[in-house]
């Protein structure tokens, strides 16, 4: 193998101006992810989800956005998860969504508020049965022997639930991630990239300035 200091290429897809911003980031981020969807791309959706213990340690994972509007972006999971546990101590979180063959990148800074309950069982019944199984079938982050045992807990869930709808597990919710900092990254020739920052003020109004690369 190389040295993987020598893999590098041009980054000349595109460019980004201030005359490209829309007047607050949820239209120009619409634009960006139904770019990532139009090409194709493999989960256009999947975002990296950063949160921090009580320890002060952070840590990421990778999960599907489920919806956005003016209001923030929303995600699922397993509230007694590794993130959910987070969140408990520390509603920071950033999420990050990588483009890589468009070149592009979206940075979100924000905090996470609970979904209600209504908002979470809507959702959870539009899924797949056995989606909904394995949510049931899953203790999120905790350890366990081997991939038979997490199989045989699923088979017995399925059993139990082979009639009728699966109910909302107690322990299965969802996020509102509230924005008030939004970074749209684009690459350029020569490491110049453009890269803008909207910042929310108190008052609700969004800012844009441009970053150095």
């Amino acid at each position: 193998m190389s040295s993987i200091s020598d893999i590098r290429r041009q980054y000349s897809k595109a460019g980004l101006s201030s005359a490209d911003l829309t007047e607050e980031p949820f239209t120009l981020f619409e634009q960006w992810l139904q770019n990532a969807v139009d090409a194709g791309l493999t989960d256009p959706t999947a975002m990296t989800v950063a949160t921090v213990d009580a320890s002060g340690q952070p840590s990421q994972r990778i999960v599907l956005l489920k919806d956005f509007s003016t209001k923030g972006f929303v995600f699922y999971t397993n509230t007694e998860s590794k993130k959910a546990e987070d969140l408990k101590h520390n509603a920071k979180i950033s999420l990050h969504f990588p483009w890589h063959s468009l070149e592009r990148q979206v940075k979100v800074c924000g905090v996470a508020q609970a979904l209600s309950s209504t908002q979470v069982a809507k959702y959870f019944m539009s899924r797949p049965k056995p989606s909904q199984l394995a949510a049931w079938a899953s203790a999120q982050s905790r350890p366990i022997q081997s991939r038979q045992l997490l199989l045989e807990k699923f088979a017995q869930v399925k059993n139990k639930f082979a009639k009728g709808e699966v109910p909302l597990p107690s322990f299965w919710g969802g996020y509102l991630v509230v924005p008030h900092k939004i970074e749209f990254w684009q690459g350029g020739d020569d490491r110049l990239h453009d890269r803008f920052m909207y910042s929310k003020d108190s008052q609700g109004v969004w800012h844009t300035e441009r970053l150095m690369p």
